[in-house]
């Protein structure tokens, strides 16, 4: 369609010049210059669609050879699973090409069952990972994939390895304090401003107000290590200056010894914002017995006006009985009291989990149907459209122009096209999650003062020279 209409465009603007050429009233050629330049811009607008068009037809063919081939994907956001199930169905019915979806185990490592996997000789075609472990994994199991036309739609959020690539950045997941609106708003009687919370003081006299009307206890704090160490935790590294390499100069001083946490602003700024949080938790009484699957239930039903997490939990929050018309968002983790401080304007997003096809077990043929898996996720109207209303994903890549139909989705959507985003990801090892997030668990459940939880921190971080 795109095509015909540009050889209709060329021909009326072959037809529009020669009628300016052949005319000497000069108000007349003014006219008509005028018109042959809107339809020239005309033009060069249909050839860049369907210059577009063509790339994208390119990107999403699939040889005939690939039918029947079989190749699997490792799944590391369970929120996603049934989702992505559904786009493996789809993509099989356009290409012939079977790919398994394999979840991670509640509460296993993607690390730990990654490199079993390689071990036992079981490794899946590709695998979803956090980009901790792309970092860990890649140059010795993945593909080098710098080559892919995708990289340029990705570019800014592409992870680099020695200047290569070697993963898809599969989404932009941002964290922060998610907020019901209708339950801080029901419960307080007025308005409710999410600009509003922009510092430590603010997110604290907004507790005090909603427990004196009556809201006990506005807050849930989840006791996954994970949460704890990679997304509450994290915020200390992320909020160095804000992006990866300044996260990655504290990690850097933190592994040499020269910074101790304990004289790190920012720690004793999140303990101080943490502690207030456990303050309010609803489930303060047993921390440490808290339900994942109980806790977006508390939030949906208005129970708590605030959860400290990610826009990964919107399924859950759905799942509990959220509309996607419903208002919720993100308020900062604040940090301090500095109205004017990156933190406690903007919230951290950034391109989060990463896939990677594997280099050693995979043949060929299931190595060129990963890629055209992901070729299709990034160019196929399907796959991106499933990707953003099915898995309800912010996606990576800039052609991507579908909206996110989740209100939280649209909050970061809404940031980034803003610029009220931090976008550091740091990089850990693969145990930092458990290591620290079972030192963070003791300190929430009041095994652990704050001295001893630094402790730990440092001696993590020393023992990694």
């Amino acid at each position: 369609m795109k095509v015909k209409k540009l050889i209709a465009l060329l021909a009326v603007s072959s037809m529009v010049m020669g009628l300016v050429t052949g005319c000497g009233n000069t108000e007349s050629s003014q006219t008509q210059g005028a018109v042959a330049e809107e339809t020239v811009e005309a033009v060069e607008e249909a050839t860049e669609e369907v210059a577009a068009e063509e790339t994208a037809q390119e990107s999403t063919e699939v040889s005939a050879d690939l039918s029947g081939t079989e190749i699997s994907f490792l799944n590391s956001k369970g929120e996603i699973q049934a989702a992505l199930e559904e786009m493996s169905a789809a993509f099989e019915e356009e290409t012939g090409i079977s790919v398994e979806i394999i979840a991670c185990g509640a509460g296993e490592s993607p690390y730990t069952k990654i490199t079993s996997s390689y071990n036992s000789g079981t490794a899946p075609t590709m695998a979803m990972l956090d980009t901790t472990d792309i970092v860990a994994l890649a140059e010795e199991y993945a593909l080098d994939l710098t080559g892919e036309k995708w990289v340029g739609e990705c570019e800014n959020q592409v992870t680099k390895i020695n200047d290569k690539v070697y993963s898809f950045p599969f989404c932009v997941e941002g964290r922060g304090l998610i907020y019901n609106k209708a339950a801080i708003e029901k419960t307080l009687g007025s308005d409710f401003d999410p600009t509003s919370i922009n510092s430590y003081d603010a997110l604290k006299k907004l507790l005090e107000e909603l427990r004196a009307a009556g809201m006990e206890s506005p807050v849930v704090i989840s006791k996954e290590d994970w949460s704890l160490a990679a997304h509450q935790l994290g915020f200390i590294y992320d909020t160095y200056d804000g992006t990866t390499a300044g996260s990655a100069e504290l990690i850097s001083k933190l592994e040499d010894g020269s910074q101790k946490v304990e004289e790190y602003e920012r720690f004793n700024q999140f303990i101080e914002t943490l502690d207030l949080l456990l303050e309010y938790n609803i489930n303060g009484e047993d921390p440490l017995g808290a339900l994942y699957e109980q806790d977006p239930i508390f939030l949906a039903d208005g129970e708590v006006a605030i959860w400290a997490n990610g826009c990964w939990a919107w399924p859950n929050i759905a799942e509990a009985g959220a509309l996607a018309t419903d208002e919720y968002g993100f308020l900062p983790f604040v940090l301090g009291n500095d109205t004017t401080d990156f933190a406690n304007t903007g919230v951290q997003a950034a391109a989060s989990k990463q896939v990677m096809i594997d280099a050693v077990q995979a043949t060929d043929v299931q190595r060129e149907a990963a890629k055209a898996f992901l070729n299709w996720v990034v160019y196929a109207e399907n796959g991106q459209k499933m990707l953003v209303e099915n898995a309800a994903i912010i996606p990576a890549c800039s052609n991507n122009v579908n909206e996110a139909l989740d209100p939280l989705g649209k909050d970061i959507q809404t940031r980034l096209e803003s610029g009220n985003v931090f976008s550091s990801s740091f990089i850990a090892p693969s145990d930092h999650w458990s290591v620290l997030g079972a030192s963070m668990q003791k300190y929430i459940a009041g095994e652990s003062t704050k001295e001893e939880l630094a402790a730990e921190i440092n001696t993590y971080w020393t023992s990694q020279k």
